[in-house]
């Protein structure tokens, strides 16, 4: 059995996040201990604290680096788009992709979240990829293709659908077979939500043309 890698262990850093995600897709984000990430990591147990003051700071620093391949994930699915509105919709695949891909990141963003927004690096990352979805939805205001109400409420309105999704498909509640088969009820229920935003009036309510 090796011996610990002494403190100046090469990118101790990102060694200690790859082990910290590692910890997480086994026993979960409430569960896991610095202790334990060490061990993962090969390095003594007191080599974590040279870059996260507790366990605390090492899932905000996890959860920040799944924020950031959220966003990149979202945009890269939007991009075959031909249109803002389709845009928003892809976007949805995106996100459900991103969480089927890291679990353990997603689970740390989201299953572990309550103490984790006084760091900066969580709370700026986790910003930021909103801010990709409110884009996409003021995109397809701009183009026409979305109503003039409250731009935030229509993102959390996305986000909350696409969210739930993901959610589903990790705890496999879905009744899909496959990952593929997942993007294709993502596809469905995106496009439902986008035709149902369609006919939104500015008030809020549906618009007189949609109702029967």
């Amino acid at each position: 059995m090796s011996e610990p890698a002494p403190y100046h262990h090469g990118h101790l850093k990102q060694a200690l996040l790859k082990a910290a995600v590692r910890v997480i897709g086994k026993v979960g984000p409430r569960a896991f201990t610095l202790r334990e990430v060490a061990r993962q990591a090969k390095v003594s147990h007191n080599a974590p604290y040279r870059h996260f003051r507790d366990k605390e700071e090492l899932l905000a620093a996890v959860a920040a680096e799944g924020f950031e391949r959220l966003a990149r994930s979202m945009i890269a699915a939007a991009k075959p788009a031909e249109n803002a509105l389709d845009a928003l919709a892809m976007s949805g695949r995106g996100y459900v992709q991103f969480a089927l891909r890291w679990p353990e990141h997603f689970s740390a963003m989201f299953d572990y979240c309550e103490g984790l927004r006084v760091y900066p690096e969580y709370a700026a990352s986790g910003r930021e990829a909103f801010q990709v979805l409110v884009d996409y939805v003021t995109a397809a205001q701009k183009a026409g293709q979305l109503p003039a109400v409250d731009t935030s409420a229509l993102a959390l309105t996305a986000w909350s659908m696409v969210h739930g999704i993901a959610k589903l498909a990790i705890g496999r509640l879905l009744p899909a077979e496959s990952k593929e088969a997942v993007f294709e009820f993502t596809a469905f229920a995106t496009r439902a939500l986008s035709e149902g935003l369609t006919n939104l009036s500015p008030s809020g309510g549906l618009r007189r043309s949609a109702l029967p």
